[in-house]
């Protein structure tokens, strides 16, 4: 075995996965290791910072291990570690499956991580992220964890409960960002509505939003992850007075029917629902929802799924992605009869994406000839793909340019005239 210089960490999963591996690899860098996101052609150990919260990521979290585990068997890597939520749930089932991984680390277990390589651990401070997303955004994950107990979900066992950190250290680490280039800020939790009451007392989100705005650091600040029960209404006060706000909230609502969402445990029903949906569109004039749902909960009839899609086209929600359900180890719904078969799951999810798909046309539609701040994100073949700040990266709606129109720099904004629509992106011209 030759000396490691090289490390490729291979990140799955949310946005907080993401910012754990940043966190990792400034560790890395300062000891003189050479760090790649995502290509680990020249890589001498790979780390996969896996996912655990549905069967399909641990799925794709095994596949990839595996892939990972055949070019060590075929001498192009030294080293394989795991990381992150899967190996937290099940590192001992794991390390008997699979004894060729080299090293198997929780979600936190930085330290004993760098052991393994002979690199110091040093305590982790704001600037010490290396950012693996372009340098224009980047992720502010402002607590750790949740107290949510959601039958369905099973990160509070992965990751405990709601930990805050500070809004002196998010400030001082949103600040950094923007020296490094950051223009686009996404402000992410497990839980973004809850940010601030085990530290403060009280729910705090409006008032970081508005000292993150107030440093006038970023062209945009976007919120993700907020909860429905308890959502604070400053929170949309914040928003539509602060130009720096995207006028976008990311709240995934997970149904409608009154039955499965009492099941799920998720605090708040239909009435309530709609109660919070109005008022967000009234008090922030002109916002985009993003929202997402799980299909095939243990029991869902026909009736209930039909309710769920009469919901979707009366919101018409402008943006909604959908999630098969899956039965996940000591959660409250593990204990329930997964009576929906998988074929029935994955034809009801195709059946609301194709409601939502016209949905997003007619929205799409709209905007034809009109002007739209657009971000641009990279090339790819003939366009710039950029985005307007009703769109998070990689998740949402995309903007098209052709590159014949005018020569464009990666990561600054135009105003982009829309000329045409898809079902899920828009085409303009600067």
């Amino acid at each position: 075995m030759g000396k490691i210089k090289n490390i490729g960490i291979v990140t799955l999963g949310c946005s907080k996965n993401t910012v754990d591996s940043e966190v990792l690899a400034a560790q890395f860098a300062q000891s003189g290791f050479n760090i790649s996101f995502g290509n680990t052609e020249k890589s001498d150990v790979v780390i996969v910072n896996t996912c655990g919260f549905i069967g399909d990521a641990k799925q794709e979290s095994i596949e990839t291990i595996l892939h990972y585990l055949d070019q060590k068997k075929s001498g192009k890597l030294q080293k394989v570690l795991v990381m992150g939520c899967l190996i937290q749930r099940y590192a001992d089932e794991l390390k008997a499956e699979l004894p060729e991984v080299d090293g198997f680390f929780g979600v936190t277990d930085f330290s004993p991580m760098l052991k393994s390589l002979s690199a110091p651990h040093n305590r982790f401070s704001p600037e010490n992220r290396l950012l693996s997303t372009p340098s224009h955004y980047a992720y502010l994950k402002i607590s750790e964890g949740c107290d949510r107990r959601c039958a369905f979900c099973a990160i509070p066992l992965i990751r405990g409960g709601n930990a805050s950190r500070s809004m002196k250290s998010l400030e001082k680490e949103a600040l950094n960002l923007a020296a490094k280039g950051v223009k686009e800020l996404n402000v992410i939790a497990q839980d973004t509505t809850s940010y601030g009451v085990d530290l403060y007392g009280k729910r705090m989100l409006a008032p970081l939003l508005e000292k993150l705005a107030k440093t006038n650091a970023f062209e945009w600040i976007r919120l993700h992850y907020t909860f429905p029960a308890g959502f604070p209404e400053d929170v949309m006060d914040v928003i539509a007075a602060n130009p720096a706000m995207c006028k976008y909230i990311d709240i995934p609502l997970q149904h409608i029917s009154e039955r499965i969402l009492r099941s799920m445990k998720r605090g708040m029903y239909e009435t309530g629902t709609r109660k919070l949906l109005e008022k967000i569109r009234n008090r922030i004039p002109g916002v985009s929802i993003r929202t997402a749902f799980i299909v095939g909960y243990p029991g869902e009839t026909r009736k209930e799924f039909n309710e769920l899609l009469s919901f979707i086209k009366d919101q018409q929600f402008e943006r909604a992605g959908v999630f098969t359900y899956s039965p996940e180890e000591g959660t409250a719904a593990y204990k329930l009869i997964d009576s929906v078969s998988e074929k029935t799951k994955q034809a009801r999810a195709a059946e609301l994406m194709d409601i939502q798909q016209g949905i997003s046309a007619a929205h799409n539609q709209k905007r034809i000839g009109s002007t739209m701040k657009v971000l641009i994100d990279r090339i790819e073949d003939e366009h710039y793909i950029g985005r307007t700040e009703f769109d998070s990266p990689e998740v949402d709606n995309e903007v098209l340019i052709p590159v014949k129109d005018k020569k464009l720099r990666i990561g600054n904004f135009y105003d982009i005239r829309i000329t045409g629509s898809e079902e899920f992106d828009l085409l303009g011209t600067v």
